[in-house]
């Protein structure tokens, strides 16, 4: 018995000395993981990636002229939920069917649960979006649909130029840009001198069929939020399309991912992220190269890059789009310089799994799939010369563990698992939503 003593307590020495090596090992990983995000912070700290809390205005990005208040939050929220704006359809069966929500669903990181978003002419929800498709009361051409796959409006608050090409804002990127700002695709807008987000909301409710006036917001029950979120405006902008535009791009600038793991762990909880994610973060702001573009806040960037990815039209599925479409030229499609073309803006990375699409032109359906791409750096759109392609873009050489790892990092590091907060639980016109087709009420829930 007594020889036994010893060796008891010769295996908890060695027991707790094995688990102080590995708390040792665990805590130089940490260490070395936040270093290397330093590396790629503006302020050489871990804040520059630390997203506010939505309610704390004083540090959301925004443009000076539209100060965020809680008023337009709450008038945004409602507004870019509401059906009953979609009042000028191109089919009378149409009307009060369809809100900015059909393209920006929460449940799908705010992106179109399908591969192309699909406003008035869509029928059918499913549960998250991947259902909706064209009514049979419609013919292609009346869809309202784009020829790029919509960008999330998560962490819209670090996006000073809007859409894949930048094109709406007059500062920022678009500064000297002004000899193509035109009518024709609603950049001339940008000479009143907003701020994307603003700016491509005034544009986007003529081109998605909403209306905004006086009487709409009257018979619909929000004059009273109107008349508090802009006393400060003449009474014929107070409910304008204006002043709509402004309580929308007030809300999209607090659609924050400050609930994702990748959130905590900057804060100080070292055990937000398990340690193969800490792996993939790892390879993310090194060997990956990820951070060397996706250098924002939100891991986004007002940086353009050709990807030689394909095009929307590309999948055989998509409406309205073809190899001719202009949307396929990026940046260049707007600047119409050579330089710019087929480059599209850098995306900000949260809550990609919410949606099995990526890229413009909805080119892959894994996350597997888009990292195996950069992995891999062998171009796929024969559009685009191999001069346009960055530098950067040369393969990677991960194995199979290590694409495993950065996969982990992208698919549950980064996701925010409560957007629902950014949802009303009703609008005032009591219609369902975000879609109000009958399709969609039976899938919702509505009726």
């Amino acid at each position: 018995m007594n020889k036994l003593i010893p060796i008891s307590i010769i295996l908890i020495l060695l027991l707790s000395a094995c688990r102080s090596d590995k708390v040792q090992l665990a805590t130089q990983n940490d260490i070395q993981l936040e270093n290397a995000i330093k590396q790629f912070s503006a302020t050489g700290e871990l804040d520059h990636f630390i997203l506010p809390e939505s309610n704390d205005y004083a540090n959301i990005p925004t443009s000076p002229e539209n100060p965020i208040t809680p008023v337009k939050v709450a008038l945004g929220k409602f507004l870019f939920f509401e059906t009953g704006l979609g009042l000028s359809p191109m089919q009378s069966i149409g009307e009060g069917t369809y809100s900015c929500g059909s393209c920006h669903i929460p449940s799908a990181g705010f992106r179109p649960g399908r591969m192309q978003g699909i406003g008035e002419g869509g029928t059918g929800f499913g549960l998250n979006g991947e259902e909706r498709t064209m009514s049979e009361f419609y013919v292609p051409e009346q869809l309202d649909v784009q020829g790029a796959r919509p960008l999330s409006v998560l962490n819209a608050a670090y996006v000073t130029n809007a859409l894949w090409n930048g094109q709406f804002g007059g500062g920022g990127v678009n500064e000297g840009t002004e000899s193509v700002w035109k009518e024709e695709n609603g950049t001339n807008i940008n000479h009143l001198g907003f701020g994307g987000l603003e700016s491509q909301n005034i544009e986007s409710l003529h081109l998605h069929r909403m209306v905004i006036n006086k009487d709409v917001v009257e018979n619909l029950g929000y004059k009273p939020y109107f008349e508090s979120a802009f006393s400060d405006f003449p009474e014929e902008e107070r409910y304008s399309e204006k002043a709509a535009s402004f309580a929308i791009a007030a809300y999209l600038r607090t659609l924050l991912t400050n609930k994702a793991p990748f959130q905590d762990y900057l804060k100080g909880n070292r055990d937000a992220l398990t340690e193969q994610e800490k792996r993939g973060a790892m390879l993310f702001f090194g060997e990956a190269k990820c951070a060397a573009c996706h250098s924002g806040p939100s891991l986004n960037a007002m940086n353009f890059y050709a990807l030689g990815v394909k095009d929307l039209y590309e999948t055989g599925e998509a409406f309205n789009t073809s190899a001719d479409d202009k949307r396929n030229l990026g940046r260049g499609g707007f600047t119409e310089k050579d330089e710019d073309m087929y480059k599209f803006k850098v995306p900000q990375l949260y809550n990609l799994k919410d949606t099995p699409f990526y890229f413009h032109g909805s080119s892959k359906t894994t996350l597997e799939g888009v990292v195996e791409y950069f992995n891999d750096a062998v171009p796929e759109n024969t559009n685009v010369p191999t001069s346009q392609l960055p530098a950067i873009f040369t393969p990677l050489g991960m194995d199979q563990s290590e694409i495993d790892d950065l996969v982990a990092f992208l698919e549950n590091g980064l996701h925010d698992p409560d957007l629902k907060r950014y949802e009303p639980d009703y609008i005032l016109s009591g219609n369902c939503f975000p879609n109000n087709d009958e399709q969609s009420k039976i899938d919702l829930g509505c009726d």
